[in-house]
């Protein structure tokens, strides 16, 4: 096999590979209950309300979230049916349980100190009319390798997130430094949020974002370095948050360090449309300590 020859398959074996996981990150994203299914986004107070479309009254305060069902409402929890008040007790930050009502499905989350509730509906029009993210062609032009160098002093706690005075808590690790056609770049990298899943993730912006990428913020996963401290960042891999999506979402944004100056021409773009709701787009003085 010539050298042309063989670099020819080692690219289609890379397209090959990229479109799989694309694939695979759709039809995570477009499942019956994912975040494309999320119908609104409620703050919970010491004050029950009611929300459309799903049994009870829902509050919070200091000792967790809780619902209040009245003698016809039913709500199935940990595979069991619940009637009367039910108290959820203090989630972790970033963590969450679901219920289901009948086929719907009910998130009850801790975000910052406040507590949400978002109903999701395999039936929502936004979800049954998702055509589909376009992406850059795969190109392994951006897949780069990148060294680790661990923080020797602490990063400012916190980032900023979609929702003005709420604040997320991701957990900063270390630079990720790489280059870029010689130009020296980096992205400060954050422990994975997702439980037991290891490696980093990284959100960034970049002179795509508000052109054909989502202006916010995009995300990338990062593989554990490995024992010289390397790892390989593929931007091919870039994905839009939720919050590219719907209103109905809490979503970090990057840090000014990670505003990249060039133009990562690879990865998701801007999808073709969002659910907006603009009373979603605050969060309320009244929060949940835990």
């Amino acid at each position: 096999m010539t050298h042309q020859a063989s670099t020819l398959a080692l690219t289609d074996a890379f397209v090959e590979e990229w479109e799989a996981w694309h694939r695979e990150h759709e039809a995570w994203r477009t499942a019956p209950t994912g975040y494309l299914a999320v119908t609104g986004l409620f703050w919970l107070s010491a004050t029950p309300q009611r929300i459309p479309g799903i049994p009870g009254a829902w509050a919070a305060d200091d000792t967790g979230p809780r619902i209040e069902l009245d003698k016809e409402e039913r709500v199935e929890f940990a595979g069991a049916e619940l009637r009367g008040e039910h108290r959820f007790g203090v989630l972790p930050p970033r963590t969450g349980v679901t219920l289901r009502a009948g086929d719907d499905v009910i998130e009850v989350a801790r975000r910052d100190t406040h507590y949400i509730v978002r109903p999701r509906r395999a039936d929502h029009p936004y979800l049954l009319a998702y055509e589909g993210t376009e992406a850059y062609e795969p190109d392994p032009r951006w897949r780069v390798r990148a060294r680790f160098v661990p923080l020797t002093s602490a990063a400012p706690a916190g980032l900023d997130t979609v929702i003005p005075g709420l604040a997320s808590d991701l957990d900063p690790v270390g630079d990720l430094e790489f280059e870029v056609d010689g130009q020296s770049l980096s992205l400060l990298a954050y422990r994975h949020p997702v439980p037991n899943r290891g490696g980093f993730v990284a959100l960034f912006r970049d002179a795509t974002s508000g052109v054909t990428t989502y202006r916010a913020n995009r995300t990338i996963d990062i593989d554990d370095p490995d024992d010289d401290g390397h790892t390989v960042i593929d931007f091919n891999r870039a994905t839009n948050l939720p919050c590219a999506y719907s209103d109905f979402t809490t979503c970090p944004l990057p840090p000014a360090r990670n505003h990249l100056p060039i133009a990562v021409e690879a990865g998701e773009k801007t999808p073709r449309a969002r659910v907006v709701s603009p009373s979603a787009l605050s969060a309320p003085a009244v929060s949940a300590e835990g």
